[in-house]
């Protein structure tokens, strides 16, 4: 077990693309070592940049963006500004967009609750035929 930890460490010292070059391997010469190296790589969240603590990360701006990477400060004042009025604007336009999709549909549903009624108001005036003034078949 010993060895598998360090195996692993050494294999995490060096980075994701030694875990994808493992798993490549293991599918050419053992496919069934591939699959596992490929289910470990999942559990473990070996596929992740993160995972190996900033290494290979190329620049600043991966380790800012995350999940809400959005909201954090990249470091330069003008380009915060920039970002935080880009991103008021474009929640204001989403809403009004939304906001015009809802009159669509209400007028979408207006138009089709008044043929509806427009339709049961012709059935309602059209006579119904009485059974006096239906003609009779012979039996």
């Amino acid at each position: 077990m010993d060895r598998l930890r360090s195996a692993e460490d050494w294999m995490d010292s060096r980075g994701r693309g030694a875990w994808i070059a493992a798993m490549v391997l293991g599918f050419v010469f053992v496919w069934p070592v591939g699959l596992a190296l490929v289910i470990y790589m999942t559990y473990a969240n070996k596929w992740s940049k993160s995972m190996f603590k900033g290494k290979f990360c190329g620049s600043r701006r991966d380790a800012s963006v995350g999940r809400h990477g959005a909201w954090r400060s990249s470091g330069n004042s003008a380009f915060d500004a920039y970002k935080a009025d880009t991103l008021r604007r474009l929640e204001d336009e989403q809403g009004a967009f939304e906001s015009f999709l809802q009159r669509l549909r209400d007028a979408k549903d207006k138009q089709e609750f008044d043929s509806f009624m427009e339709d049961r108001a012709k059935g309602a005036a059209r006579p119904a035929a009485t059974t006096e003034d239906s003609p009779r078949g012979e039996y």
